[in-house]
């Protein structure tokens, strides 16, 4: 007996390290037993009759499935199906939508690296290359941010052309349509570099290749629909926007109260069978200057004319109007304190066919999929470039400025209170880009609407805490309005960025772990829906099926955390190629999965339906989640170049970030959760030592603080994703070739300062002084005139604007 237990204490050990979803329900009360430490695996004179029968009976009840179902699953599946409410078709659509990617894995609790090391990070075509390199660059040369901003409030006419002759509104439309058709990789580095330029121009290019009529016609619409619109998309002749939004209806989008009752009309002489709208939206951005309007309402056919005759609600519909159609109001602006196009639409009765109902009528009510499949693909484009393109700018102008002023006769990048900020605006480019990367990757096997929902919170949060330590660091440079101020645009834009597409607040709270729960979890999504199955029988054959499943799926992440954590997370599998610098980092993410699989499991048990209203707690365990997805793409990133002590600095503080912050989400949460003993229980086994990983230290915040000032190559890296000028008269060329001129001179202006400070040298300007240098042999005659030239540019770099009147 002591052999036979022995040996299978053995093979449950392998299986849970090894375990890929494979329930292990042989073995689930022996995990039970080691989670415990009842004492399976210690000396066989401590076992005895008392633990092994009680184990013959668990073994029992989970292995025979008879037993098992009379006695464990049906008095589950009884009580779970009068707690559960029914699943409403509007609900499982939205449960349905989008697909998983590797966001899934980590939600496992053993992820599979084998896959991990299979993704290859995306690569522009020689046309998307080209793309870039010609037209992208010509638009931004026509874009001047402070004259959109304060002057023309719009795009100035040669720049509202170029974007229409250039195909800049159709690149996601097929080329058979005109379009471009280009990868979403190639979307967000075009939004990127042009928002490097001009968030104006970004967000106004963005609009028709997110959420809009373009996506909806090429996935859902009718052939005659596409020919008829798609063209004129494509070639900028139509201008689209999107009605979804309004004042009852936010981040609530299920709940707009847009009516479209079914009824007979006329239309173009001749009586049809039609909608009769009545709407009103705000904050539709393109809507002032739109030709077309998708709108997104809720349908009623109270006489059934649409052919089924018992259905009066059909829920959510999206249908494509021409802007002046008859009843349409449009064309008034509001003022979200940037002057992209945004406006209200309104209509009181405004009849139109039914064939306009994108897809024809036979997509009546199926709005809400089409919405929440599309908008979870522009969730990972549109804003996460946006944001990508801040922070790597940032990177760039505020490590030049850094290293251009001076005080206290010292760089203000070489103060360690600076360098703590720098720090985190470094980390955060290099952040910034390997999640664009890794997402863009993802989205080209669908629509993760979980990765897209991770992509937009906190690429938008990486952006607002950047900006910040952006203006911290320049200080009054930066808070003064004017045509040199570097800043300010991206200041304003973070409250656009962190509002639509979800409010952020939201997005954490209720849609990253929500929706991951339920699209990432092995089972949980299919054993609700064997509680929907009218046969009750046939649901409970099913369940016992999916549960038995899911009690091994527990018991062997409770295990695996329980001994990983023992070990920090060694032992455990990672990819093939990986090499000394990310070994580590792989396992401790193994360790925070099996947690993050635990706490979820716990959470789910304990709470169930109740969770999604604890949102503090939910929010903790989606930041784990986020977190997890975040170190992955770090990793990817970093892997995908020659390695280089920069650039390993900056993944390290990067994926030390990210794994304390998953850290500190899993400690909260415990804290927190309602039944605190079993929470700190997992907490504890993730942890028995202590930390996994603490902050990053001193040294590597000094390290990032001195990078950021120099042309390193994560500078070099960042800068090519970028629109730089180094025109002195432009807001970043000023500072860029100000930079520019302080490297090639190296050594020589330090060894002017110094002689300077020192009094060495004398003189009543800086010719002067810099001449005396050159005739004390201190710098060489041939730099007099380079010196001179870099402290006139450099004072000026320093100089806010001024004006006559305001």
């Amino acid at each position: 007996m002591m052999l036979l237990l022995s040996l299978l204490a053995i093979w449950v050990l392998v299986a849970v390290l090894t375990y890929h979803q494979v329930a292990l329900i042989a073995s689930s009360c022996l995990v039970l037993i080691a989670w415990f430490g009842l004492g399976l695996l210690v000396t066989p004179h401590m076992f005895s009759l008392w633990l092994v029968i009680p184990l013959a009976v668990i073994l029992v009840v989970l292995n025979v499935s008879v037993v098992r179902r009379a006695l464990l699953t049906k008095p589950v599946f009884s009580m779970l199906k009068k707690s559960m409410p029914p699943i409403s078709p509007t609900e499982r659509d939205a449960l349905e939508a989008g697909t998983t990617w590797w966001e899934k894995e980590l939600f496992s609790g053993s992820p599979d690296w084998s896959e991990f090391a299979q993704i290859s990070l995306p690569q522009l075509t020689a046309e998307e290359q080209s793309f870039l390199d010609k037209e992208v660059n010509e638009l931004c040369e026509l874009l001047d941010e402070w004259d959109i901003q304060n002057s023309r409030k719009d795009l100035s006419p040669e720049a509202w052309q170029y974007l229409k002759d250039k195909n800049f509104f159709g690149l996601i439309i097929p080329k058979e349509y005109g379009g471009r058709d280009f990868s979403p990789h190639a979307q967000s580095r075009i939004m990127s570099k042009i928002a490097s330029r001009s968030g104006t121009a970004a967000v106004t290019a963005m609009v028709p290749n997110s959420l809009g009529p373009g996506e909806l016609l090429v996935k859902y619409g009718t052939e005659e629909q596409r020919q008829r619109w798609l063209p004129g998309l494509a070639n900028g002749t139509e201008i689209p926007c999107f009605g979804l939004t309004g004042p009852e209806a936010g981040s609530d989008a299920g709940s707009i109260p847009d009516t479209g009752i079914v009824c007979k009309g006329m239309h173009e002489g001749k009586e049809v069978i039609g909608l009769k709208l009545t709407f009103s939206k705000r904050w539709i951005t393109l809507a002032p200057v739109a030709t077309v309007v998708g709108l997104a309402f809720k349908v009623y056919d109270p006489e059934g004319l649409l052919g089924d005759a018992s259905k009066k609600e059909y829920g959510i519909t999206c249908a494509l109007i021409p802007a002046n159609h008859p009843g349409v109001e449009i064309g008034q602006r509001h003022n979200p304190g940037s002057p992209f196009m945004n406006g209200p639409i309104f209509g009181t009765d405004v009849f139109i066919p039914a064939d306009w109902i994108i897809g024809g009528p036979a997509m009546a009510g199926k709005g809400w999929r089409m919405l929440i499949e599309c908008l979870g693909a522009g969730r990972g484009v549109s804003l996460p470039a946006l944001s990508t393109a801040s922070g790597e700018m940032n990177y760039r102008m505020v490590g030049a400025y850094a290293k251009i002023r001076r005080q206290f006769n010292m760089e203000v990048g070489k103060f360690e209170g600076v360098q703590e900020a720098t720090a985190e605006i470094a980390a955060t480019g290099y952040t910034l880009e390997a999640m664009r990367q890794f997402v863009t990757k993802g989205l080209e096997t669908g629509a993760p609407s979980v990765m897209t929902a991770m992509a937009k919170y906190h690429a938008t949060e990486l952006m607002r805490k950047s900006v910040e330590h952006s203006m911290d660091v320049v200080g009054g440079r930066a808070i003064q309005k004017g045509p040199r101020n570097f800043l300010v645009a991206s200041y304003h834009s973070v409250p656009v960025a962190i509002t639509v597409e979800g409010a952020n607040i939201l997005t954490r709270s209720l849609m990253i772990f929500g929706q991951g729960a339920m699209r990432c979890h092995p089972f949980l999504f299919e054993e609700m829906l064997t509680m929907q199955l009218e046969d009750g029988s046939e649901g409970l054959k099913k369940f016992d099926k999916l549960f038995a499943m899911h009690l091994g799926h527990i018991f062997s992440n409770l295990l695996r955390t329980k001994l990983l954590g023992v070990v920090g997370g060694r032992l455990s599998s990672i990819p093939a190629n990986a090499d000394d610098f990310s070994k580590r980092w792989y396992q401790r993410i193994n360790l925070l999965s099996a947690s993050l699989a635990s706490m979820s499991d716990i959470a789910l048990g304990v709470l169930g339906g109740n969770l999604k209203r604890r949102e503090l707690l939910s929010a903790r365990l989606g930041d784990v989640h986020s977190q997890l997805f975040i170190a992955s793409s770090i990793l990817k990133f970093h892997s995908a170049h020659a390695r280089t002590r920069a650039e390993d600095a900056h993944a390290e503080y990067a994926l030390t970030r990210a794994l304390y912050i998953a850290q500190e989400a899993l400690r909260d949460f415990a804290d927190n959760f309602p039944q605190k003993w079993i929470a700190k229980l997992v907490c504890f086994a993730t942890m028995p030592f202590g930390s996994i990983v603490n902050k990053p230290d001193d040294d590597l915040i000094r390290e990032l603080g001195d990078l950021i000032m120099e042309e390193n190559p994560v500078r070099q890296l960042l800068g090519q994703y970028l629109y730089v000028t180094h025109d002195p008269q432009d807001a970043f060329g000023r500072v860029e070739s100000t930079y520019q001129l302080l490297l090639a001179l190296g050594p020589v202006w330090n060894a002017f300062l110094k002689a300077k400070n020192s009094g060495k040298i004398s003189g009543a300007t800086t010719e002067e002084l810099a001449k005396d240098a050159a005739a004390k042999n201190i710098i060489q005659p041939h730099d007099v005139a380079r010196v001179v030239e870099y402290d006139a540019r450099r004072f000026d770099c320093l100089l806010t604007d001024a004006f006559d009147k305001l």
